[in-house]
């Protein structure tokens, strides 16, 4: 596990890098960094993104995936390696944070299963989210606030193909992950019966597993006919 791990921060961080020198795609990862700063929650949005733009538009650097996709992989690696590194954290604790940010995409994803027209980005940086939480001090009770609270602001973004876009998906997701975390550290969190939250964070889940996989279905019908139509120049 170990060697995987390490194998994730190293790999996933110099497909990123190459993103912030490279003009790959829209470039949403320099945009971040040039308009928003150098702090360390944009640097985290910034990286995940870079990542991105790198993988969607040509780079052939590898990537550890997550949940068999590249740019879940970097979103939930990424920004635990960023606020890692400026925590100034025990490198067993960063390892540590990227098996909970790891293993809560994977548990997310496998209720929205294999193909969706749900953004598998969003669980990603739901997992992201939990692994900074971990980071901080955060244990089970923490983290399933911080998961509860991650899924109820993003939830809905659609999957409308691998592209140039992602990347500014990515950052979105990484965003509601971090407002997730900073909403447990400040004790406030959604409540039962707000839209779909749950009481219990399994609940929220499956609720979430459910909209994917069963209430999106028309939604991925659509966004496949928009993208196969005549005349859309977008499709590569």
């Amino acid at each position: 596990m170990e060697e995987v791990l390490e194998r994730q921060i190293a790999y996933n961080t110099a497909i990123a890098q190459e993103g912030m020198r490279g003009s790959f795609g829209a470039q949403i990862g320099k945009i971040l960094l040039e308009c928003y700063g150098d702090n360390v929650q944009n640097r985290a949005k910034a990286m995940a993104a870079a990542g991105s733009d790198a993988r969607m538009n040509g780079c052939e650097l590898p990537v550890i995936i997550n949940s068999g996709s590249g740019n879940q992989g970097m979103t939930a690696s990424l920004p635990v390696i960023v606020y890692g590194e400026e925590l100034q954290v025990p490198r067993e604790t960063l390892l540590r944070a990227l098996v909970v940010s790891n293993l809560v995409t994977i548990h997310l994803k496998t209720g929205i299963g294999r193909l969706s027209a749900y953004c598998g980005a969003i669980s990603a940086g739901c997992g992201a989210g939990a692994g900074i939480c971990y980071l901080y001090g955060g244990r089970a009770y923490e983290i399933s606030h911080v998961i509860v609270n991650a899924v109820a602001i993003n939830s809905g973004v659609i999957c409308d193909g691998a592209k140039a876009s992602c990347a500014a998906k990515i950052a979105s997701a990484v965003e509601a992950g971090l407002l997730g975390v900073q909403m447990q550290r400040k004790n406030m969190e959604f409540h039962d019966g707000e839209g779909i939250i749950r009481k219990g964070v399994e609940n929220t889940i499956r609720n979430i597993g459910e909209l994917a996989s069963q209430g999106m279905r028309e939604t991925d019908r659509t966004i496949i006919r928009m993208m196969t139509q005549e005349g859309n120049t977008g499709l590569r």
